[in-house]
């Protein structure tokens, strides 16, 4: 694997608090400072118990929300070293486009798009005509066992099981440089949990960069080269 002169994420001194209007603006700890790297081509999974901030966490990298203090330091492809924290939204969106994917327990499209489109547009995007990205969309949807008759279907009517490999599907479809992962084999039954572990190990063998969160510890285990493990909240 090419080796790189620095690590492709870096979070140092990270902090989220939410303000709970209800509660007279008071300030509620997400999670307090936190430090990680992850160096590329590596999987470091987050670990603690619920309420620790995990998926917080990520959503910072992604952001979705704000982080309150500290820095997240991305060393993307397409503008070099980045502070994720206070990029710009126009390339905060080019990177989830091109270099950042998320996938987390809930899939949210477009009521009126097809299951086949839905997981066919990051190709699209990315310059690929639409009939390509439909048979690659297809094929990939076949192997997490989503049957043939459902990919013209509208995911909204899929049960939570295959949402969430429609969610996966759509993510790595167009392989990401960085993935972050939050709780994606929830809803798995056990064939469709070996599927899903399988094509994981897929793409982090070709080089993309995982950050999870798996509750279950035997995945952790086959999947992340090292763990970081939440610290306990301030009171």
């Amino acid at each position: 694997m090419e080796t790189y002169p620095k690590p492709l994420l870096a979070v140092e001194n990270l902090e989220k608090r939410f303000i709970s209007h209800v509660l007279g603006g008071k300030a509620i700890i997400g999670f307090r400072k936190i430090s990680f790297t992850v160096p590329h081509g590596t999987a470091l999974g987050l670990a603690g118990p619920s309420g620790y901030g995990k998926s917080s966490v990520l959503k910072c990298i992604y952001r979705t929300y704000g982080a309150s203090s500290g820095q997240i330091l991305y060393d993307s492809k397409a503008f070099g070293p980045v502070q994720l924290t206070d990029l710009p939204e126009n390339q905060v969106l080019a990177l989830r486009r091109d270099e950042i994917g998320y996938v987390t327990q809930f899939l949210s499209v477009l009521p009126r798009v097809s299951t086949r489109d839905v997981v066919a547009e990051p190709l699209v995007n990315a310059g690929m005509s639409k009939a390509d990205a439909r048979e690659r969309s297809g094929a990939l949807l076949q192997r997490l066992r989503i049957d043939q008759k459902l990919h013209d279907a509208y995911p909204a009517t899929f049960s939570g099981g295959e949402k969430q490999r429609v969610n996966l599907a759509r993510a790595i479809i167009h392989p990401p440089r960085l993935l972050l992962l939050d709780e994606p084999t929830a809803s798995l039954d056990v064939e469709a949990l070996s599927i899903v572990l399988q094509l994981l190990s897929e793409l982090k063998n070709r080089g993309t960069t995982m950050i999870a969160i798996f509750h279950d510890k035997s995945i952790m285990d086959r999947l992340m080269d090292t763990t970081f493990t939440m610290p306990e909240k301030e009171t």
